[in-house]
């Protein structure tokens, strides 16, 4: 955990990644609306009077929709900006930054504080630092393999009562991962939508639960499919990021199949 305290109350916790591209490439990824939506959630820049960014809007999912206020806007090195939990919690400061590297690469780092006198927000920032590394592996691929490309993406989300194992396991016997492994090239199992590509990332067990996919179809792209527990409900997430001419098609075509597929597994509890 890397969750620091100062004297003066301020609390604060960073991320850092290394991905290819040159400053102004990376700023393009992490600093406006189409480039953080093809690798994070979707995402709007408004822009103020003077014509610089003056709020980011990132949506999470129905609902929950975050307005944060840009507070310094220097391309392509530095950005920060401000919002909150909810109600009663300490406003949030964010910064990123983007140090050139040997290689051609770039450094980005995020830094979240904010100052309180008690421990009780300390488990919100140490939960959005864990957050980040698996944001980063999709910002990694997008710069290394998509770079500047259309996308759209698709985020679907179903809760169970089940253990996060037997949620997992539910998801992975489904998609056919038995066997996969690392480097392999991998296609969807039969009943699944159409789903195929290089297996990334896969963590079949405790603590984690997840499947990333450098996709070929059904259009170029990068999949994350995984199960994980937030609080009380354990909760099975699909994110599909798809790239390039065919992806809008992909979309609408694929995105209703993946809501039944979802849906069939993990029922809505009934309305009472």
């Amino acid at each position: 955990m890397s969750l620091k305290k100062e004297a003066s109350g301020r609390r604060s916790v960073q991320v850092e990644v290394e991905v290819p591209g040159t400053p102004e490439q990376v700023w393009q990824a992490i600093a406006t609306g189409p480039g953080v939506s093809s690798w994070f959630v979707p995402t709007e820049m408004e822009n103020g009077d003077d014509g610089k960014p003056a709020r980011m809007k990132l949506n999470f999912g129905p609902g929950m929709e975050s307005v944060a206020k840009v507070t310094a806007w220097e391309p392509p090195t530095r950005f920060s900006a401000e919002d909150s939990w909810g109600p009663g919690s300490p406003t949030i400061a964010t910064e990123w930054t983007v140090e050139a590297r040997a290689g051609g690469n770039c450094l980005v780092r995020v830094v979240h504080s904010l100052f309180a006198s008690t421990d009780d927000w300390d488990n919100q920032l140490t939960s959005t630092e864990h957050g980040w590394p698996g944001f980063f592996r999709i910002l990694r691929l997008y710069l290394t393999h998509f770079r500047g490309q259309p996308s759209k993406l698709m985020q679907l989300m179903a809760t169970t009562a089940d253990s996060e194992s037997k949620a997992w396991e539910t998801v992975s016997n489904a998609l056919g991962l038995a066997g996969a492994t690392v480097g392999q090239h991998w296609k969807a199992a039969a009943g699944v939508p159409p789903l195929s590509g290089i297996v990334e990332r896969l963590e079949n067990g405790t603590p984690k639960h997840d499947v990333l996919l450098r996709l070929d179809g059904p259009a170029t792209g990068v999949a994350s499919i995984c199960v994980y527990a937030c609080g009380g409900p354990i909760y099975a997430l699909v994110s599909i990021y798809l790239y390039g001419d065919k992806a809008a098609d992909a979309l609408a075509k694929n995105e209703p199949l993946w809501q039944a597929w979802l849906q069939e597994r993990f029922p809505a509890p009934a309305a009472t």
